[in-house]
């Protein structure tokens, strides 16, 4: 007979500790150690169960092993397939994390509508709303599909139960969090409970190919185990960010066995829902004032996307002994090291001056290569001159003042060329490059003094 065992577990980073601590050793986190009570076999092992109705496992020779991959699963939505790798692997565990509020759910549901006229059966398990909620928001995104099955259910055994019933294709749990099993004790939304849910349908994806959607949240009291908690179970890791007063959302991966880390989504919040943005670039630069001082425009790559935005900056004499630094979308660390390479070595009196930076569009850009940009805004505006409307510039800058190339030059060059940009500053280069558009002129600078000089003239 099986006893319990009564442990103490962090509910932000999961450590678990035999004792009641105040402060996590781990994460460093206050009050978040909750007690939790497990059943240990009398080997002293904790009891372990699988998910109900799979087949136990066996060994394989390697030989044996077929290599074949599957097709992936076609996703209508272009921009949600561009972060996937291309579509939607079978029996595949995905998860999307994002603040409350975000569109997580609203894009899930569009996605569940669209994949169940083209796939079949599509199971919607919902353990927040009810089924009448998630009907409302479906008139109001007009989506209709009668493969599409609604759930209003916790219980994770109650769940396989329909599983096995209906044998959909894809089946969603929005959201983890709230969803248990009779098995522990611990109470929803706690990690053992996250973590033990997660563990069987990740068995439940491998062993039947259903490709399983999980929607965790994240919040910042960490009260609730959140999607880092999962971050080694699932197969894909997606997190929806975004600023909720801007409507533009940016879907990136974080973790992807089947493809790259690298690329981006983009879309767009309106009273149909999740739109997608088929063209990034325009979209926000489609609200620039033209000849504003402080006003730059950087090329950056979103993944194998290049994305062209605009930074602004403002500079305004101080009245206190120490001047501000405030950036919004860019790195703070780095807004301090391009106005002391200002001061040092272009000659700006920035040690008198208040800083702001801001991304248009609420996006964040951590990319070296928009180093440059942000350095003419700052000048712009401190010497109130506005940049030519026909420049965009991109170039990594170093301590010495000296510009550094970057990499896809070539892509970069061409998305500016699309949009009707005419010059654009680089690096000095050592040797030409191949594909530049014929109607776009390359300014090569050295030094961060020599490109400000193109974008920021002064009689």
């Amino acid at each position: 007979m099986a006893k319990t065992r009564t442990k103490y577990v962090c509910q932000n980073c999961g450590r678990q500790t035999p004792r009641y601590m105040g402060r996590c050793p781990s994460c460093g986190e206050f009050n978040t150690m909750v007690e939790e009570v497990e059943e240990v076999s009398r080997g002293g092992k904790a009891s372990s169960r699988t998910a109900p109705g799979l087949p136990r496992s066996a060994p394989q020779r390697l030989s044996e092993v077929s290599a074949e991959v599957g097709d992936r699963l076609f996703v209508p939505i272009e921009e949600f397939s561009r972060v996937l790798g291309g579509g939607i692997v079978p029996g595949s565990i995905v998860l999307l994390g994002g603040e409350p509020g975000i569109g997580k759910s609203t894009l899930v549901l569009q996605l569940c509508a669209l994949l169940a006229l083209e796939l079949g059966t599509v199971l919607y398990v919902s353990g927040e709303e009810s089924a009448r909620q998630i009907k409302m928001r479906a008139d109001r995104l007009g989506l209709q599909s009668e493969n599409l099955y609604l759930l209003t259910e916790t219980n994770l055994g109650s769940i396989f139960e329909h599983v096995n019933e209906l044998s959909p294709r894809i089946l969603v749990i929005d959201s983890i969090q709230t969803t248990y099993t009779e098995d522990s004790e611990s109470s929803p939304g706690s990690v053992t409970q996250v973590r033990e849910c997660a563990s069987r349908l990740q068995g439940l994806a491998k062993y039947s190919g259903i490709s399983v959607f999980l929607i965790g949240h994240v919040t910042k009291e960490g009260s609730i185990a959140g999607p880092r908690v999962l971050e080694h179970i699932v197969d894909t890791v997606l997190y929806l960010e975004g600023d909720q007063l801007q409507s533009f959302r940016l879907l990136r991966s974080a973790k992807n066995r089947f493809g790259a880390t690298s690329e981006a989504g983009v879309f767009e919040m309106q009273q149909s829902g999740m739109v997608e943005v088929s063209n990034p670039s325009e979209a926000f630069l489609a609200e620039r004032v033209i000849n504003a001082p402080g006003s730059a425009i950087a090329i950056t790559m979103e993944g194998t996307r290049p994305l062209l935005v605009e930074l602004q900056a403002l500079t305004s004499p101080t009245s206190f002994g120490n001047p501000r630094r405030t950036p919004n979308g860019v790195d703070f660390n780095r807004l301090l090291l391009i106005s002391a390479v200002l001061s040092k070595r272009v000659g700006l009196k920035l040690h008198e001056q208040d800083i702001f930076v801001n991304v248009i569009g609420g996006l964040k850009v951590d990319e070296p290569a928009s180093d440059l940009a942000m350095a003419v805004a700052m000048a712009s505006s401190y010497y109130d001159t506005p940049v030519p409307a026909d420049l965009a510039m991109v170039g990594e800058i170093g301590l010495s003042g000296e510009l550094r190339n970057v990499s896809q030059l070539a892509m970069r060059l061409n998305e500016a060329s699309k949009l009707g940009f005419l010059r654009v500053i680089v690096p000095k280069m050592r040797r030409a490059v191949e594909g530049v558009p014929p109607n776009l002129e390359l300014i090569q600078a050295r030094s961060v003094a020599d490109a400000l000089r193109h974008a920021v003239p002064r009689d």
